[in-house]
């Protein structure tokens, strides 16, 4: 899926850059090569990066 359609930035990409050690959309974005564009993405980039952090949260916890 598409987390930006403007540039082209899937779902995976900004996993990636999560996992990388990106930790805000603007470093997503930035990492990603993004330049403004309509704005939507950045609420699923900053969805995308809670849960990656949830789930980091869980597993730590479970181990």
């Amino acid at each position: 899926m598409y987390a930006c359609v403007c540039h082209a930035v899937t779902d995976d990409d900004v996993r990636d850059h999560v996992r990388s050690g990106a930790c805000s959309a603007k470093e997503v974005r930035s990492a990603c090569g993004m330049r403004p564009g309509c704005g939507t993405c950045v609420g699923r980039i900053r969805d995308l990066i809670e849960e990656h952090f949830a789930t980091d949260a869980v597993a730590t916890a479970a181990a």
